[in-house]
């Protein structure tokens, strides 16, 4: 199955590691730095120009996604229960 996660990106709901609210990369020291990490390894990808609310992470990619986590985590759920 696969997930919209905003824009033109969709992402294999198999490569799915987690979904977070964007708030998490400043009240956690230890999200920031694996932010980070990514970014220096080019490893990260904002979709598209509006404010990013959430943050997924998937095997190989993390990705600044304009959809809330609440919406994405439904949509993960969702695949997930279909299984």
């Amino acid at each position: 199955m696969y997930i919209h996660l905003g824009g033109e990106k969709i992402i294999r709901s198999t490569e799915l590691i987690g979904i977070f609210d964007i708030s998490i990369e400043k009240a956690s020291r230890i999200s920031k730095q694996f932010v980070n990490a990514a970014i220096e390894n080019k490893q990260v990808e904002t979709i598209g120009e509006e404010e990013a609310k959430s943050i997924v992470v998937t095997k190989s990619v993390v990705y600044y996604s304009p959809i809330s986590s609440a919406t994405l985590k439904k949509r993960s759920k969702s695949f997930s229960a279909g299984l």
